[in-house]
This record gives structure tokens, C-alpha cells and sequence, in this order.
């Protein structure tokens, strides 16, 4: 990666509702300081690592960083529309675990990273790493984590409820909206 003058505000995108939420943040935090923005996506094979080594018809590689390449545009057109952020940008995607990449992309002076903070369940703490932790662990400079969106868990909620197929009352919905 080319060193470029200025202060950089690392950001960790997946196209999750957490991550978006973390882009958002992340370009107010550019905005406010006039740096940099750096979207970086982290992607491995299915499978990870080393069931892709061991696979017998191992997916294409170039297919793999190119889906991550599209994702990672996907979300920011999501995030910010066809007009873009309206800060110095860059996208970067990389073969690697997210915690990992994204610590090691945010190795200057000045840098700050912004994550989502994910899932706050225990049950999605016990069977799934999370990048959040990862990062505030082992990062040399210093992190941002987003926490969740309010809207984030109803949804979540809404749909455990369709997926079980229990009844939804859609005035839940609008309890907490005012016109």
C-alpha cells in the first residue's frame, strides 16, 4: 500500500447493516477531521483457508477477490449512492481474516479505525470471532466501534418472528415512530 500524506480514517466494510452504520460513522469522522476515507473489505474462501487448499475443485481465486471486489461496491453505492462520499477516497479489498486486515491496513501514524461493534448476544460471541474485539485488541492506533443500530435488533426481531411464523401485529412496528 502507497504511503499518501494526511490522516487516514480506516474503515471495515462487509455490507452488514453494522458495517454500514460503521461507514457512516466513519465519513462524518473524515468530514470532521479532513482525512482520508479507506473502505476495506477483508474476504477468504469458503471454507477458509485451508479447506480451500484441501478442496478438490478449489473455486477460482480471481472469481473469489473479484465477488469480494463487487461486494465491497455494493455496499458503498448502498452507503453513499452513485454521488460517493465527497472525501478523498479509496476501496481496498484483501485476502484475509477482517480483524487481521484491518489492523494491518490501519499501521500509520494517525490512523484511526472504525468497526461496527456486531451482534451483542452471547450466543453469537460463544460460535462466531468477532473483528470488533479483534481489532481493539491488537490495533496500534485507536479504535472506534459503532454499537449497533436500535432499528438493527427490530429487524432482527421481525425476522426471527416471519422465519418461525409467528403472528406480527405490524402496529408493533410503529410504536416508537411519530409522524
Amino acid at each position: 500500500m502507497g504511503e499518501v500524506a494526511g490522516r487516514r480514517i480506516v474503515v471495515g466494510v462487509s455490507g452488514s447493516l453494522g458495517s454500514l452504520a460503521a461507514l457512516h460513522r466513519a465519513l462524518d469522522e473524515a468530514r470532521r477531521g479532513d482525512a482520508e476515507l479507506l473502505a476495506v473489505l477483508a474476504w477468504e474462501p469458503p471454507g477458509g483457508e485451508l479447506a480451500h487448499g484441501r478442496a478438490v475443485f478449489p473455486a477460482s481465486l480471481a472469481e473469489l477477490r473479484q465477488a469480494a471486489g463487487e461486494r465491497l461496491l455494493g455496499a458503498l453505492r448502498t452507503a453513499f449512492g452513485d454521488a460517493g462520499p465527497g472525501v478523498p477516497f479509496r476501496g481496498l479489498v484483501v485476502r484475509g481474516t477482517a480483524g487481521r486486515a484491518l489492523v494491518e491496513c490501519a499501521d500509520r501514524d494517525g490512523d484511526l479505525l472504525v468497526v461496527g461493534a456486531g451482534c451483542r448476544g452471547w450466543v453469537h460471541r460463544a460460535f462466531s470471532p468477532s473483528t470488533s474485539r479483534y481489532c481493539l485488541a491488537h490495533a496500534a492506533c485507536p479504535v472506534l466501534a459503532v454499537p449497533p443500530s436500535p432499528l438493527e435488533s427490530e429487524l432482527t426481531s421481525v425476522h426471527r418472528r416471519f422465519s418461525l411464523r409467528l403472528p406480527l401485529d405490524a402496529r408493533e412496528l410503529t410504536d416508537g415512530v411519530q409522524n
